[in-house]
């Protein structure tokens, strides 16, 4: 009992010192990034310009279409603002763990491993682009204007699902890139394999449901969960039955989907750092 008390006690002091050598990092790149304010303005509306193309790119198919899959532009909307937020909020976080393979390759991680803060969180918080946020604004923006636009009766759950979908759907996300980085240590550069589940799976996530097929959306749902980003707590919004035939109480299981996907994530991340030599250089 005392050794595994004395383990939980050992674990969480590692995470606490975790994030606050993640914290100090960050806050370098913050001070950094605020030293040129203007550029980082341009940077951020820039970034929130060109993802926002894509939305564009739905408004336009909608001047051809009433409905996709029998869902109307306000219900896609809902899709894709509540997928890009989430995205978006993941990738400041945790989107520089897709160069891993780089450090790998380059002997920059070596550096890290003798320094006082652990490895994961150097990875993440390197070079962190606060520019990133121009994506969680622009998604946000097209959320809140289909909260509007929806012919939706708003009960207590649905409002308070909304914000649970943007925020577990970050952290599956992030579980997702966390699994991406610890496979890079066994195939060395796997970056585009990360990418396509994570940016690939958002722009998945845009478009309905009801335009896949069901093999696709069991994969979604019980291999790699992204369903659970935007796709079953929105038909929870809309009132809208799960193609799949799942009950309605999933929608709000996004947080616990993604402490599923972090646990085995985590531990093949430790188990990659563990099996890691040194280049030497």
């Amino acid at each position: 009992m005392g050794s595994g008390a004395g383990g939980g006690v050992r674990r969480r002091g590692r995470a606490l010192e975790g994030l606050r050598g993640y914290g100090l990092i960050v806050a370098m790149w913050i001070r950094s990034t605020m030293a040129y304010r203007t550029s980082f303005v341009l940077t951020a509306v820039g970034n929130a310009a060109i993802t926002f193309l894509d939305f564009v790119a739905i408004v336009v198919m909608f001047s051809h279409v009433d409905v996709l899959g029998g869902f109307t532009l306000p219900e896609v909307a809902l899709l894709y603002g509540a997928s890009s937020a989430s995205l978006g909020l993941a990738d400041l976080l945790l989107g520089n763990t897709d160069r891993i393979g780089a450090r790998i390759r380059d002997g920059s991680l070596d550096t890290m491993l003798v320094r006082p803060v652990p490895v994961l969180a150097q990875v993440a918080a390197d070079r962190f682009a606060l520019r990133r946020l121009g994506r969680v604004g622009q998604g946000l923006a097209v959320l809140g204007w289909a909260g509007a636009a929806l012919d939706v009766a708003w009960t207590p759950a649905k409002v308070l699902l909304v914000p649970v979908m943007v925020v577990g759907g970050a952290a599956i996300f992030g579980a997702v890139m966390l699994a991406g980085a610890a496979f890079q240590f066994v195939a060395g550069d796997a970056a585009e394999v990360q990418n396509s589940f994570t940016y690939g799976g958002n722009t998945m996530l845009q478009y309905p449901p009801t335009i896949f097929a069901k093999e696709l959306l069991r994969g979604v749902t019980f291999i790699v969960p992204l369903a659970f980003v935007n796709w079953l707590p929105a038909l929870y919004v809309l009132g809208r039955p799960d193609p799949l035939g799942l009950p309605g109480w999933v929608a709000f299981l996004s947080p616990l989907v993604a402490l599923a996907v972090y646990g085995p994530a985590a531990l093949a991340w430790r188990a990659g750092l563990r099996s890691y030599r040194s280049t030497g250089s």
